[in-house]
């Protein structure tokens, strides 16, 4: 029986390795397991560690420090980065990988976050009273503004990779993996696309609680054409897999960013 059950298990093994470049995980007795190579540990666990440690730095010094809206600023981001690992590995272990965190998303993206916490640093020492969000009845509005923003845009876009589950990828897929369905039920059903959806507001929610007004319009601008070019593009390959079936359900839901809809039909 001992020696069955290896057999079976080594079975299941091999004829998931031949699919290795479908990103459908390692099968094993029927579970979902992530590929070993793609996932070195200790680059894992020093990522995570990292980010226990901004987590832990953010909260920590918050009584210490004048603008507490950026200790709470990378609170938030070291928690997106964080969920797009843990819910990945949750509920989508076949493509689970190190790059699972988004650290490596692109210059662009570094750049940004760069920008935007020099702009915080500069406005801090020029404007000391201005960058609070005490300082009058419009700056709480939007301080507050933006920490809903930011609440709800992880929420939508962590509940677009839990509802997506084996379906949601990080990269744009040009050929259609064999566990690949069109996902239309739960938040697909009210947003298309709700991962963009959700980031979008989200870090365009951390520029309006920073209170950085550059940063808020380099960022809307950089994103919006960033995500209409990804949707564009993405949107191609989504009609070649499901036809007419995705041209319905695009016709019925829309994507929730200004003026980004289908325009590839």
């Amino acid at each position: 029986m001992g020696a069955a059950s290896f057999d079976e298990e080594y079975s299941s093994l091999g004829e998931t390795e031949k699919h290795a470049d479908a990103d459908v995980g390692v099968i094993i007795k029927d579970k979902v397991y992530p590929y070993v190579q793609k996932n070195p540990l200790d680059v894992i666990s020093l990522t995570g560690f990292y980010l226990g440690a901004v987590v832990g730095l953010s909260l920590g010094l918050l009584p210490f420090t004048f603008f507490k809206n950026f200790n709470l600023y990378l609170l938030a981001v070291a928690v997106f980065h964080f969920l797009e690992f843990y819910i990945t590995a949750r509920y989508n272990p076949g493509k689970v990988t190190s790059e699972s965190y988004l650290f490596n998303n692109g210059r662009a993206y570094a750049y940004s976050h760069m920008f935007a916490m020099t702009e915080t640093l500069i406005e801090c020492i020029l404007f000391p009273n201005w960058k609070s969000s005490f300082y009058s009845k419009t700056h709480c509005i939007v301080s507050l503004t933006g920490l809903v923003l930011i609440f709800f845009g992880q929420y939508v876009r962590t509940m677009a990779m839990v509802t997506a589950g084996k379906s949601f990828s990080h990269q744009v897929k040009t050929s259609q993996n064999s566990d690949h369905t069109l996902v239309t039920n739960g938040i697909y059903a009210k947003i298309r696309h709700p991962s963009y959806f959700g980031y979008f507001w989200w870090a365009l929610g951390t520029q309006i609680w920073l209170l950085n007004p550059v940063s808020f319009i380099m960022f809307t601008i950089v994103l919006w054409k960033f995500f209409n070019e990804r949707i564009r593009f993405e949107e191609k390959y989504l009609i070649d897999f499901f036809g007419k079936e995705y041209i319905d359900y695009s016709d019925k839901v829309g994507v929730g960013i200004p003026f980004i809809g289908m325009k590839n039909r």
